[in-house]
């Protein structure tokens, strides 16, 4: 078998394991917090954000789009396919370690920096300025918008149900939840599943096995993509999932809803209005952050949110190293 052939094909089922370790490592994004106010029990969130996964990759094409031709410029042939190789596996490395320590950090960050690092190495150009501004400005705001909004949103929760009794205000909220958890699935599935099909159609290009004239997405790589990630979230995350649902705060339904819903709104603005790849992880966790710190300032672990803060920071170097070392034992540079 030919081997540009050999390459691509290593490259999409990588590709596809990148996304279902993606699933499973971001499960928790949608559910953690629907699980820890018992709004839904482990098995039933999890199904449930397995369906809107599904569902929600076949949203959108524009954050496919950023990273599959706005990133970094490959070229053709087999060592542009040992670039991909080497990004995914670094991308792959760093979510396993975050995943094992139970910290949150994030899919996007880890490919987008892998691609970067191992695009370095091998000589390939790097749109440094898309970069800037799909992924680093998005990377910082996006986390203080969710923790803002979500400890604005829960203040407007507070005043509107200030003299509702707790016991069935909870009960609302919990059936309210059904229907956050649900927008924050889908919304992962409109971010997360679009990123491996940028990088399969990367590849599918840099094979000649595609044409670079017009970015289009072929019908059976956004089915894969969508199955594998949807597979994956049904896996579970549960160590995430204990991370965000109880460690940085107790949350009660309407802070739950309040996360959720704003962390939703987030994700869906970030890819259908801006194109960018921004993290569900972030987001969902400043988002419980900020409607937790409605209750008091010091009601929130601070020092689980460094624990996560650091993991975010340490992301995009990191993996962007482990793909670097990787290109330079697999790439000759390009050009």
């Amino acid at each position: 078998m030919d081997l540009v052939l050999v390459l691509v094909v290593a490259v999409v089922a990588i590709a596809l394991g990148f996304d279902f370790v993606n699933g499973f490592h971001d499960a928790s994004n949608a559910v953690a917090t629907s699980v820890s106010t018992r709004a839904l029990t482990p098995h039933v969130a999890v199904v449930l954000a397995a369906v809107c996964n599904l569902v929600g990759a076949f949203l959108g094409t524009g954050v496919a789009e950023t990273i599959g031709s706005g990133i970094i410029d490959i070229g053709l042939g087999p060592d542009a396919l040992w670039l991909l190789l080497a990004a995914l596996t670094g991308a792959i490395t760093w979510q396993l370690i975050t995943w094992r320590f139970g910290l949150p950090s994030s899919s996007s960050q880890a490919l987008i920096g892998a691609l970067a690092g191992a695009g370095l190495v091998a000589g390939a150009t790097v749109h440094w300025g898309v970069v800037l501004d799909k992924v680093v400005v998005p990377m910082v705001l996006s986390p203080l918008a969710g923790f803002a909004a979500a400890y604005a949103a829960m203040l407007a929760v507070l005043w509107a149900f200030r003299r509702s009794a707790p016991a069935p205000t909870h009960r609302r909220f919990r059936l309210a939840q059904t229907v956050s958890a649900s927008a924050m699935a889908l919304g992962h599935g409109l971010q997360d599943a679009q990123k491996t099909m940028g990088v399969i159609v990367l590849a599918l290009v840099a094979g000649g096995l595609h044409g670079d004239e017009d970015f289009s997405i072929p019908v059976w790589v956004k089915v894969a993509a969508a199955v594998v990630i949807s597979a994956g979230t049904y896996a579970g995350g549960w160590r995430i999932m204990r991370t965000l649902g109880r460690r940085i705060i107790d949350l009660d339904p309407a802070r739950g809803f309040a996360a959720e819903a704003v962390s939703s709104a987030v994700l869906y603005v970030a890819a259908l209005g801006y194109h960018s790849p921004v993290s569900t992880t972030q987001t969902i966790a400043s988002a419980i952050a900020g409607a937790g710190a409605t209750r008091r300032w010091s009601a929130v672990r601070w020092g689980v949110a460094r624990s996560m803060v650091l993991a975010w920071m340490l992301t995009l170097p990191v993996s962007a190293g482990f793909a670097a070392l990787l290109a330079l034992l697999l790439v000759r540079p390009l050009g």
